[in-house]
C-alpha cells in the first residue's frame, strides 16, 4: 500500500490534521440511538460494542430540519446549514420562484472536507447509498465519488472508479433494501482493503428504519449485519467514526394511522390565502415517508400576516414550534434566503403534510415513520479510539453531528 500522506488541511474555519492511518467516517442514515441500544442488549453488534468501550460513545444534536441532504452537507462541511446553504431536500428557489429539489452542488455554498483533504494527498472515498447525495458530496472532489444507487453506472472519468459492482462482489441492490447500506459499507471496506482509499465517507439509507421499529427482527438483524462491516473497517486499520443525519419516530396515532397535519388546507380554513406550503422531506424516495416529515416552510403572500399565523398554528394539537424568518435563520442556524416566512415544526408523533390529495399514503411501506424536527434531532456520536483530553472535554459539552470528522481525526486518528 502506498504511503498515507499526512499534510494538514483546512475546511470552513476548521484545521485537520490527518494520522497516517485512514479515517473512515459513516452516517447510518435514520439510525436513532435506540436502534444501537436494541442490538447491543441482545449482544447483536460486539465490534461496535468494543468500539464504544475503547473509543467514545454518547450523543450529538444534528442540523435542523432533521433530513437527509441538511445533515449530510454538515458531516460533509463540518458546518451548520446557516454556512453551507442545504436547508432541506427540497425548497422554494427564490431565483427562480418554483420549488425544486435541492440535489445539485450548485446549491452548495461552502467547500467539503474531502475535497480538501484529496487536495492535501489524501486518498478520498465518497459512498452513499441514495444518488441524490452524491453530486453534493463529490463537489469539488478529485477522487472516487460512487452510489449503490447507481453502481452499475459508474465511469472512472466521472465517478473515478469503475466495475464497482465487480469491486464489491455482487450486483447494486434495489435503493429500497437494507442491501442498498450494505453495499455502501462493504465497497467501503474493499475500496480501504485494496488501498485505493484512506480518507473515505459511507452514507447509508433509512429504509429500514422507516419501515422497522427499534426492537423489530428485521431492524435487529439489519444491525447486526452494520456491525459485520464495522468490524473489517477497524480490522483494517481504520480509525472509524459513526454519527447520523437524524433519527426516527412513529409519526401514528394510538390506532396506527398516520397522525398528519395538512397545513395547506389548514391555511385555507383559518381564511389565510395564497400561501404555500413547503416540505423540506421532498424527495424521489416516497415510499419511505410519502413527503410527510415534521418540518415544514410556509411562504406567504402578504408577510404582514406571519405573526398572526404564527401564534394560531401554535395551538394546534401536534404543532410546537412556529418562527419568523428571521428566528428561524438565527435559532435553527439555517440560510434566510432559503426558508420560508414562517417555519413550522411538529412533535414527537406528528407529520405536517400540505393535502390530503397531494401525498399518496398508499405508496408507504407500513406505517408512517419520519423525521424532520427536534424529537429527531439527536444522533450518536461514536469513534473508534480513545479521544485525546482536549477533544474529549469538547465531547462532554455540545457535541454536534458534524463535528464526527473533527474528532475521528484529530481527536482519536492517533491513537
Amino acid at each position: 500500500m502506498a504511503a498515507i500522506v499526512t499534510e494538514t488541511f483546512t475546511a470552513n474555519g476548521r484545521t485537520y490534521h490527518p494520522p497516517a492511518r485512514p479515517v473512515v467516517v459513516a452516517c447510518l442514515d435514520g439510525c436513532a440511538d435506540e436502534y444501537l441500544d436494541a442490538a447491543l442488549a441482545r449482544g447483536l453488534m460486539p465490534n461496535l460494542g468494543r468500539m464504544a468501550a475503547t473509543g467514545h460513545r454518547s450523543l450529538a444534536r444534528g442540523a435542523l430540519p432533521s433530513f437527509t441532504n441538511t445533515n449530510n452537507a454538515s458531516i460533509a462541511t463540518g458546518a451548520p446549514p446557516s454556512v453551507h446553504g442545504i436547508s432541506g431536500n427540497f425548497f422554494l428557489d427564490p431565483a427562480t420562484g418554483e420549488t425544486v429539489m435541492m440535489n445539485a452542488a450548485r446549491y452548495l455554498r461552502a467547500p467539503t472536507i474531502f475535497a480538501a483533504a484529496a487536495s492535501a494527498g489524501r486518498r478520498v472515498a465518497v459512498v452513499t447509498a441514495k444518488d441524490k447525495l452524491r453530486e453534493i458530496l463529490a463537489h469539488g472532489l478529485h477522487g472516487i465519488s460512487i452510489s449503490a444507487e447507481r453502481a452499475r453506472e459508474c465511469r472512472r472519468e466521472t465517478h473515478g472508479i469503475e466495475d464497482v459492482e465487480e469491486l464489491v462482489g455482487e450486483p447494486a441492490p434495489a435503493i429500497y433494501s437494507a442491501a442498498a447500506s450494505l453495499f455502501v459499507l462493504r465497497a467501503g471496506v474493499l475500496l480501504l482493503e485494496r488501498g485505493l482509499a484512506d480518507f473515505l465517507y459511507l452514507s447509508l439509507t433509512d429504509y429500514v428504519q422507516h419501515k422497522h421499529a427499534p426492537e423489530e427482527r428485521e431492524a435487529l438483524a439489519f444491525m447486526a449485519a452494520v456491525d459485520v462491516e464495522l468490524g473489517r473497517l477497524v480490522g483494517a486499520g481504520a480509525v472509524v467514526g459513526l454519527t447520523a443525519d437524524h433519527g426516527m419516530n412513529a409519526k401514528q396515532t394510538p390506532g396506527g394511522e398516520p397522525n398528519v397535519i395538512y397545513l395547506a388546507t389548514r391555511l385555507e380554513e383559518l381564511g389565510f390565502k395564497g400561501a404555500t406550503v413547503v416540505l423540506p422531506i421532498t424527495d424521489p424516495y416516497v415510499r419511505h415517508h410519502g413527503a410527510l416529515g415534521s418540518f415544514a416552510c410556509i411562504h406567504l403572500r402578504d408577510r404582514s400576516g406571519a405573526a398572526p399565523l404564527a401564534r394560531r398554528l401554535l395551538e394546534e394539537p401536534g404543532i410546537v414550534e412556529v418562527h419568523d424568518r428571521e428566528t428561524a435563520a438565527r435559532k435553527l442556524e439555517l440560510p434566510e434566503d432559503r426558508i420560508g416566512d414562517l417555519v413550522v415544526l411538529a412533535g414527537r408523533t406528528a407529520a405536517l403534510g400540505t393535502r390530503v390529495e397531494e401525498h399518496d399514503l398508499a405508496a408507504l411501506e407500513g406505517g408512517l415513520r419520519s423525521h424532520g424536527g427536534r424529537y429527531e434531532e439527536m444522533v450518536p456520536f461514536i469513534v473508534s479510539a480513545p479521544l485525546s483530553a482536549p477533544y474529549a472535554r469538547q465531547a462532554a459539552l455540545d457535541l454536534r453531528n458534524f463535528d464526527i470528522f473533527e474528532l475521528t481525526v484529530n481527536g482519536a486518528g492517533r491513537s
